[in-house]
């Protein structure tokens, strides 16, 4: 395999992506698997200008602020592609917390279409495997409220709005083919569920 095999982890706020994250790479560095785990948000140098215009679109949403929001962390990813994503030992599994298909989950004036146009347009890497992970909203808004940050989102503020962002997001995973993760259950099932299809996707490039 000429470059690592590059997975990404997408979905509303509260569906538990990050436990299965750490459940996912603990399974498969017990079978020797090199793991290499990204956070989007942590690898943007421009996250803090970028988080500028999240808070004032809060504050005063509008359409062209949102499509502002969308082509910076379009531009971010690119350079995560390029100076991040290119700097990984050829023999690992990237995982990455959050990449383009979480947009079809947060940005809501925006057509999730265009978006995904606007991360193609700057070669921003396409994963080898898209794993879109969802709950019912409620049951993940009653996570989220457990957790000692809460939702933790700039944007959504009442279930209804979190409601809407969940079947948004589960839309653009069946419109594109992406592998639905429902993670409402143990959460052996969800681990189990991904690294089968890690290992099919390894599989696909011939690499083990």
């Amino acid at each position: 395999m000429s470059c690592p095999l590059f997975i990404s982890l997408d979905g509303p706020k509260g569906t538990g992506k990050t436990t299965l994250l750490e459940a996912v790479t603990k399974v498969l560095r017990a079978d020797n698997k090199k793991v290499i785990r990204l956070c989007e948000k942590k690898s943007d140098p421009f996250r803090g200008e970028t988080m500028t215009l999240v808070n004032q679109f809060a504050r005063d949403p509008g359409r062209d602020l949102e499509l502002r929001i969308c082509e910076r962390l379009a531009d971010s990813r690119s350079w995560i592609s390029r100076h991040v994503l290119t700097k990984q030992p050829p023999d690992s599994i990237i995982l990455i917390d959050r990449w383009y298909p979480s947009d079809a989950a947060f940005r809501r004036l925006v057509p999730f279409a265009e978006i995904l146009q606007l991360n193609l347009d700057r070669s921003v890497r396409v994963p080898d495997l898209h794993v879109g992970v969802v709950t019912d909203s409620e049951v993940s808004w009653a996570r989220a409220a457990a957790r000692t940050r809460g939702l933790g989102s700039t944007v959504i503020h009442s279930l209804a709005e979190h409601g809407a962002c969940s079947r948004a997001f589960e839309q653009a995973v069946a419109d594109h083919g992406w592998v639905l993760c429902r993670n409402e259950g143990a959460i052996e099932d969800a681990t189990m569920q991904v690294v089968s299809e890690i290992y099919s996707a390894l599989q696909g490039t011939r690499w083990s």
